[in-house]
């Protein structure tokens, strides 16, 4: 799916900025010089009005039209984003139903999602390639996200359970182009973004995006970002037979990441929304660097070859602080409030009697990856048989290295942490009152320690054949994937091995799987497309590279299966799209908890569903983009029975989205749309639920050749919802944002 709006192309005369540019190119080279100086003598100002039909998926492994996918497929495009004020991966994502979000985590940091009921932490990708760093994503580089429904590893090799998440960059293009976008909410925060793409000669363009914001993301006190960051590009030889692309992303992150809210009694505890459990001077600090470079050659106009490589580094030191659970405090210090694997924490006392004991989750993570991808594409014909196949291969190389730290404190002068007798401390730094806690910086006397180091390495090799053959108005769908993944992970703690303890001191395994992907899509008219397809993926035990499966060696990899029948319309003449699916994904070997805390690799979780979607224009003034997905999940076996027939963590039974925009006149735009979430549960035991929102947001735009106003306001009936939840400490709650406004000015200059 991809929400498309009207189109402004401006092209105006450069100023002293690009004046210097031009100098400059002509020094390097006198091509680039006249091809920039031609722009700079072009001093009208052009506009093109119109509509563009939806985008094709980016990925060169999908087909070139959405409708030859068999598969659901969503495209959210910049023009959807912008019109929502949508700034990070996490705000676009909200517009897929099916997918639920996670949040910072003891272990992980970053976007966490969940797609279709399962983890996509490292199933996010950027053009193409694994993106799995932990790290808070933004939207000012982007032209789109795509998010490719069921299991693919066929496609992207392993994990994608739930499906993949592709963000796709910006690339320069034979147009002027300069945008500056300014904005600021009621929360106080500040935003600029700038894009610049220009001709530097006849067939190369140079493309610059930029972005930097200061202040608070949300109405929760204390949240706060500081963040910039730059993406250029250059592409050489573009609509030759030969393209070149050099890219980078550096992005810098300063934030100041929310915990959430403990349970009490099955339920978030029912306390100030934008109170927060934690100290001042928490932060989390990220570096990201990724350079790619890409050559594509057309040896004819039936086949190209493309090969690509991408380098992604990224650096990360958080000191970050936790409520961990709630208690009562007295001579003996903090006492924790009765829990269990049957038991949520449970109290009929006033909350000014109880306290929330709080962890550290302090490390310095360092993440880097190292791809090449290289693929052929050939149409050809057999018979009176049509072909589209591709062949490709992928190689490289993941490291990891999160060096912990821990901070042990004191509760009404009692020790929070005795050390634990395999090498392990908890880390408890103190304890506050649950209600209006205080917000200062970490105790003076609670130094930072060094605890466990954990490093690993993955080599991936896969090689893989897709062919979409064309017979009439039928096209069949095949191919396979072997992958062979070997990887490796230490740590520095528990050298013995001790019993509970659930690291391993070193793991080595290595996974050869076969990936299938079928299916067949009927075509009776252009407008109409009906599929059915069936695909596999697996999940290593060590994909993530690390392991908390206990003392025995990596578990056998997670394996999933996945059945899908759905069709495709384009209406009104292709300007409005609808879709519907239905599925069935079931993963085997699913890793289930023991009640020592180790793992074992005997559950199965089931999951079945359907999908609707409506996108594009009810006329030439009122455009769409909405959808509803209904996820009936479940835990069929599991070695804990406290989860049987459970429903696994944040997987919502429905969950719906809608946005529309309408054109009052030529200048005037307004706006609105609903999200809707069912009940959702913070753990697999099911004892702590979050209840189901509806939450509203609306706009209105004032636009004109040279500007446009835009003002959205975000969660208007203050509704108070959870918008991710954390697994861990029996299962944490982080609040969205209450009502908030943003006011964006956008120049084209």
């Amino acid at each position: 799916m991809s929400f498309s709006v009207e189109s402004r192309i401006r092209v105006e005369a450069l100023g002293t900025a690009r004046l210097a540019m031009t100098t400059a190119l002509a020094l390097l080279s006198p091509d680039m010089g006249l091809a920039a100086d031609k722009a700079r003598s072009d001093t009208d100002t052009i506009v093109v009005t119109g509509r563009h039909d939806a985008p094709a998926p980016s990925s060169a492994k999908l087909a070139a039209k959405l409708a030859d996918v068999p598969q659901s497929v969503t495209v959210l495009d910049k023009s959807l984003l912008a019109s929502q004020g949508a700034t990070s991966l996490a705000d676009a994502l909200h517009n897929v139903p099916g997918i639920t979000l996670g949040a910072a985590e003891g272990g992980q940091i970053g976007n966490n999602i969940n797609l279709n009921g399962f983890t996509a932490r490292t199933d996010i990708y950027l053009d193409g390639f694994r993106d799995r760093g932990q790290y808070y994503r933004d939207t000012f580089a982007l032209q789109s996200v795509e998010v490719l429904m069921g299991p693919s590893s066929m496609l992207f090799g392993r994990g994608s359970t739930g499906g993949a998440i592709n963000q796709e960059s910006h690339r320069p293009v034979l147009k002027l182009q300069e945008e500056v976008t300014a904005s600021a909410t009621s929360n106080g925060l500040a935003r600029i973004t700038a894009g610049v793409n220009m001709p530097v000669a006849p067939s190369s363009a140079l493309r610059i995006d930029s972005m930097w914001q200061s202040g608070a993301p949300t109405t929760r006190d204390e949240m706060t970002v500081k963040d910039y960051g730059i993406a250029p590009a250059l592409k050489i030889g573009i609509d030759t037979p030969t393209e070149i692309t050099l890219s980078a992303l550096l992005q810098h992150n300063n934030d100041r990441p929310g915990y959430g809210l403990p349970p009490l009694n099955g339920a978030p505890v029912t306390v100030d929304r934008n109170g927060v459990y934690g100290y001042a001077d928490d932060r989390t600090i990220q570096d990201v660097t990724a350079a790619s470079g890409a050559i594509k050659h057309k040896f004819s106009d039936a086949v190209g070859l493309r090969d690509q490589v991408q380098f992604n580094q990224v650096d990360t030191d958080a000191v970050e602080t936790a409520p961990n659970i709630i208690g009562t405090i007295g001579p003996s210090g903090f006492a924790a409030l009765a829990s269990s694997a049957t038991v949520t924490p449970s109290s009929t006392l006033p909350f000014t009697q109880l306290w929330v004991r709080l962890q550290s989750h302090d490390r310095k993570i360092h993440d880097t990856s190292l791809f090449n991808q290289l693929e052929v594409k050939a149409k050809f014909k057999t018979g009176g048989i049509g072909h589209e196949l591709l062949i490709g291969s992928e190689i490289g190389r993941d490291t990891y290295r999160n060096q912990n730290y821990y901070r042990d404190g004191s509760c009404n002068g009692i020790a929070l942490n005795p050390m634990s007798g395999n090498g392990l401390y908890s880390g408890y730094v103190a304890c506050e009152p649950l209600l209006n806690p205080p917000y200062s910086s970490s105790p003076s006397t609670v130094p930072s320690q060094l605890g466990n180091l954990a490093t690993g390495r993955a080599d991936t090799l896969g090689v893989y054949a897709n062919d979409t053959a064309s017979i009439g108005r039928v096209k069949l769908v095949g191919g396979l994937r072997y992958d062979r993944y070997a990887a490796t992970i230490t740590n520095s703690v528990n050298a013995g091995n001790a019993s509970g303890n659930t690291t391993l001191v070193a793991a080595n395994q290595t996974v050869a799987f076969t990936s299938v992907r079928v299916g067949a899509i009927w075509q009776p008219s252009k407008a109409q497309s009906y599929y059915a397809s069936y695909s596999t993926s697996f999940n290593p035990a060590l994909e993530q590279l690390t392991s908390t499966t206990g003392i025995s060696a990596p578990l056998p990899p997670e394996t999933n299966k996945a059945y899908e029948a759905g069709a495709k319309w384009e209406l009104s003449h292709d300007r409005l799209s609808l879709t519907a699916a239905a599925c069935q994904i079931t993963q085997y070997n699913s890793r289930s908890q023991n009640s020592d805390g180790t793992y074992t690799a005997n559950g199965t979780i089931r999951v079945r569903g359907v999908r609707a979607g409506a996108l594009g224009k009810i006329n030439s003034k009122w455009q769409i983009f909405g959808g509803y997905t209904h996820l009936d999940a479940t835990i069929v076996d599991a070695i804990a029975v406290n989860t049987l027939g459970r429903v696994p963590v944040n997987t919502p039974r429905d969950s719906a989205t809608l946005w529309s925009t309408f054109d009052l006149t030529r200048h005037w735009q307004i706006g609105g749309g609903a999200a809707y979430m069912a009940k959702r549960y913070a753990n697999n035991t099911d004892l702590v639920a979050v209840g189901s929102y509806i939450r509203t947001d609306a706009t209105i735009a004032y636009r004109q050749p040279k500007y446009d106003i835009r003002l959205n306001v975000f969660n208007l009936a203050n509704v108070h919802y959870f918008d991710a939840l954390i697994q861990s400490d029996g299962g944490r709650s982080v609040p969205g944002t209450g009502r908030t406004a943003l006011l964006s000015i956008v120049w084209l200059l």
